[in-house]
């Protein structure tokens, strides 16, 4: 996680950020129908002008970062990010419309959208009412963030982000939950691009489907590294591993 304006260190809390990055479209998949599972998802991820949300800011992140926008990374796809999808599919021999779909995510290197795209990310299709695109970046902030504790501790954190898009206090779905400003250290140092494993996956699951090891907790923290006196002053719930979780 990262450090928050109060200071947190990297491994103490989900910061107290209110500023969301929105999400990704939500619809649901098809079970049981690989096809139109696969046609729900694209219908989600592919990214055009007008949509926001958090690959959006991956996309014009890569984009500023090899020369092609200008812009602010916001989220927002407007008309300069269209002109700058333009000039990369160009450059590297797509159908040059401003769209990113499969073919561009994976020339930007954003492997873990073209596979949610083509429905290949891991047990496939929706859970809840939740795309196969929200399980997989759930299961990939899971992995990022406590692939070294116990599988209730994985579960336990995707419970805190599932509270989350419950809250009134943070934003309502996954994406915006895992990319509000300042929440993750994974997103900003790219761990958040790992591929989860079949634990991840399957904890991202249970946490969707409501299982909650921590009670309710909006934070969590390893109380052997954080260092600000913020955090130590949070109710705590439980114990998970090496976390403590906390309202």
């Amino acid at each position: 996680m990262k450090k928050s304006i109060k200071k947190l260190t990297v491994a103490a809390l989900m910061s107290l950020a209110i500023l969301p990055a929105a999400s990704v479209g939500i619809a649901k998949t098809v079970q049981g129908d690989a096809y139109i599972a696969e046609e729900s998802v694209t219908a989600v991820a592919v990214l055009r002008q007008g949509a926001k949300g958090g690959e959006v800011k991956e996309v014009q992140r890569r984009l500023k970062l090899w020369g092609y926008y200008n812009g602010t990374v916001d989220g927002v796809f407007g008309a300069s990010t269209k002109t700058a999808v333009i000039a990369f599919q160009k450059k590297n021999g797509l159908t040059a419309d401003g769209v990113v779909g499969a073919s561009t995510y994976k020339a930007l290197g954003m492997n873990s959208s073209y596979q949610a795209l083509l429905g290949q990310a891991g047990n496939n299709g929706g859970v809840s009412g939740f795309t196969s695109s929200d399980v997989y970046l759930l299961a990939k902030t899971i992995y990022a963030e406590g692939r070294g504790e116990p599988y209730v501790g994985q579960v336990a954190i995707g419970a805190v982000i599932m509270n989350r898009i419950r809250s009134a206090a943070f934003p309502n779905t996954v994406s915006g939950v895992v990319y509000q400003r300042g929440a993750f250290t994974a997103v900003d140092d790219g761990q958040i691009n790992l591929t989860p494993n079949d634990t991840a996956m399957k904890a991202a699951k249970d946490a969707i489907n409501g299982w909650d090891p921590t009670g309710g907790a909006l934070y969590y923290y390893n109380p052997a590294v954080a260092t600000s006196s913020w955090i130590f002053e949070r109710q705590t719930i439980t114990v998970i591993g090496k976390h403590v979780f906390a309202v």
